[in-house]
């Protein structure tokens, strides 16, 4: 047994700190191999550091950070040939935590959620150990000359011993004996899941695996037994991720092999950004552009947040802009500290420069590839216009320019920028008033009939079917100047624009109200709503239509935009009757009145068939009657 140099108490102001910890970071349990991992790799790097300073002359040939488990003795050993500790550095480091004051501690975080708010404010992070440790051990031997190896044991009280310690080299390895209700951390499949999580590019090489017997049948000179061999896997990190290297050093296929990297089973991104910044801010890392499907949701939280290539997080909500959450990739800040709360996140100055900085390089990005190739640009446009959109939406800044690069695509598969739209639709899509009159359509395949009815007009429409394109509807009425836009099918065709050029009504009032009377008596639909028009003669006999306003409401409201009263409210429809189509004529000229009843039962349903409204029994009964009529 050795012999015991010196006992003593940890400096903190109450004895059940331990419980606390647990208590509070229970939940992140994890987080103590990060910390105690990034711990080692600070220390291999401080080495390194002295080393090409000239103030260290050993080998550091070989530095790297082991992790090996043993299961029957339930012992995880983090190990390190870093600077090592002496005694009196352990008595610094490890034993005076320099807390404020117990009862201020447990006051200001008994309702706390985030586990790094607390580790960051206190430097708990080497006693996170004993959220999943009910004895951590220090085995520790300095750089420094003559320095003697140092053991420090502790039990999760404020108890601790200080004796000579059994190391031979240069270096640290905590040992943690797991308590009863953290065996899982004792499975190899959890140990690796966390260790890719958290260390997969660590700038030292991590190597894990499984310990054989832990001491050896021999002892060293003071009788203290030696450890065996160590099975070790292979290296389980990256240590030189492309954020790293300069874009010069770099092919495409680097940036394609590393996407596939961090994002096994998804397509090739559509381009990336490499960002490297060092003043006033530092910050590096990759963004990519995916090709992204219509679910938001699944899309989110795919950029990993980084602290001097140690993961903190991949919700980085307050450091990238919300509207490109949607991208994929690394970015890398040792501005940010590793024991990051949101909070924090939210307040830091540092934080807003690089949300304004990475909001500024994606529109500059976006500019560069419209200017320098745009068929290649529209090509991605049907991906890239969902970014675009949202930022244009959620940022004014970026809306401006945006404006320059962004895309409208009309049925016919034709690319505008917002400036060249205007003045190819000015002269046919100008109303009385002035006003500049977009069409668009959300469902090019149900809407088919309004469509050809507006091109007849020689109306251009626009197609708007993302799920961001009813907010962007509304932010172009909003910026651009006397622009209203209008669904394709919110009216009929001959009055989607008011113009002067009303058709000339062939039916008197007598005969409109004969022929209202009529198809409000077919009609047993609810909500639907007749007026006779007068139309082109060409158009459809009826047409179903529902209020511009009332639709975008209705629109807004199942998008969550707070108008749950329009969300409530049943669907209102117009029904147009054409007075100037021949099949009304037809209608006011039989006297029969079931055959008339029939004949306009006959016209609604078709209107309604025309927009997909005609379903179930309805059909059925339509396609009886088309028979019958037959």
């Amino acid at each position: 047994m050795q012999d015991i140099q010196e006992k003593g108490t940890i400096s903190i102001h109450t004895e059940n700190i331990f419980p606390i910890i647990k208590k509070f970071l229970y939940s992140d349990n994890e987080i103590f191999l990060r910390e105690l991992v990034a711990n080692a790799v600070d220390a291999s790097l401080k080495i390194k550091r002295l080393s090409s300073l000239g103030q260290y002359q050993g080998d550091i040939s070989d530095i790297k950070v082991e992790i090996v488990f043993d299961e029957k003795k339930k012992i995880i050993t983090i190990s390190d040939n870093g600077l090592g500790m002496t005694a009196e550095e352990i008595k610094k480091y490890i034993n005076q935590i320099a807390f404020s004051g117990a009862t201020e501690f447990v006051e200001k975080f008994k309702d706390a959620k985030d586990a790094n708010e607390i580790i960051g404010k206190f430097g708990l992070g080497f006693y996170s150990a004993f959220m999943v440790a009910d004895q951590v051990e220090i085995q520790t031997l300095s750089y420094q000359e003559g320095a003697e190896p140092v053991r420090w044991i502790c039990d999760g009280s404020t108890e601790f011993e200080i004796s000579k310690g059994n190391r031979t080299k240069r270096g640290t390895d905590i040992i943690l004996h797991i308590n009863k209700d953290s065996k899982e951390f004792l499975d190899k499949n959890k140990l690796q899941q966390i260790l890719d999580k958290y260390c997969m590019f660590l700038p030292v090489p991590i190597k894990f695996g499984t310990k054989t017997e832990q001491k050896s049948d021999s002892e060293d000179k003071e009788g203290n037994p030696k450890y065996k061999s160590v099975e070790i896997d292979n290296i389980i990190n990256n240590t030189s991720p492309i954020w790293t290297k300069a874009p010069a050093e770099l092919k495409d296929e680097d940036y394609l092999n590393f996407y596939k990297e961090l994002y096994p089973f998804s397509e090739d991104p559509l381009f990336w950004i490499h960002l490297n910044v060092d003043y006033p801010f530092n910050l590096t890392g990759v963004l990519y552009f995916p090709k992204v499907k219509n679910d938001f949701e699944m899309q989110r939280n795919k950029i990993k947040l980084f602290s001097r290539q140690v993961f903190i997080t991949d919700e980085v909500k307050d450091v990238v802009p919300e509207f490109l959450m949607l991208l994929h990739g690394v970015i890398d800040s040792p501005d940010i500290p590793l024991n990051v709360s949101r909070s924090f996140l939210q307040g830091d100055s540092n934080v807003k420069k690089i949300n304004s900085y990475i909001t500024k390089k994606v529109a500059d990005k976006l500019a560069e590839l419209f200017k320098n190739d745009r068929q290649a640009y529209e090509e991605k446009w049907p991906d890239i216009g969902l970014f675009v959109k949202y930022g244009m939406i959620s940022e004014d800044k970026f809306y401006d320019k945006a404006k320059d690069f962004a895309l409208v695509t009309n049925t016919k598969d034709e690319h505008f920028t917002l400036e060249e739209y205007k003045e190819k639709i000015k002269p046919v899509q100008t109303d009385k008033d002035g006003t500049l009159i977009y069409i668009y359509s959300t469902d090019i395949t149900k809407q088919d009939t309004f469509i050809q009815s507006a091109n007849k007009k020689g109306y251009d429409v626009l197609v708007m079917n993302s799920p961001i394109d009813t907010h962007f509807i509304s932010q172009l009425e909003q910026k651009l100047e006397k622009t209203s836009l209008k669904r394709v099918d919110a009216n009929v065709a001959d009055k989607l624009i008011n113009k002067d050029d009303n058709t000339v009504h062939v039916l008197n009032d007598d005969e409109k109200a004969k022929v209202k009377a009529v198809f409000e008596k077919a009609i047993t639909k609810p909500n639907m709503h007749v007026e006779v028009e007068s139309l082109n003669p060409d158009e459809l006999p009826v047409i179903v239509t529902m209020d511009e306003f009332m639709r975008r409401m209705k629109d807004m409201s199942q998008l969550g935009g707070g108008m749950s009263f329009y969300g409530t409210m049943p669907d209102n429809y117009k029904v147009a009757i054409n007075g100037n189509h021949k099949l009304i004529g037809r209608i006011l000229q039989t006297e029969n009145k079931e055959e008339q009843t029939q004949l306009a039962k006959q016209a609604f349903d078709l209107a309604l068939l025309s927009q997909g409204m005609l379903t179930g029994a309805e059909l059925t009964e339509f396609v009886n009657r088309s028979v019958s009529l037959i």
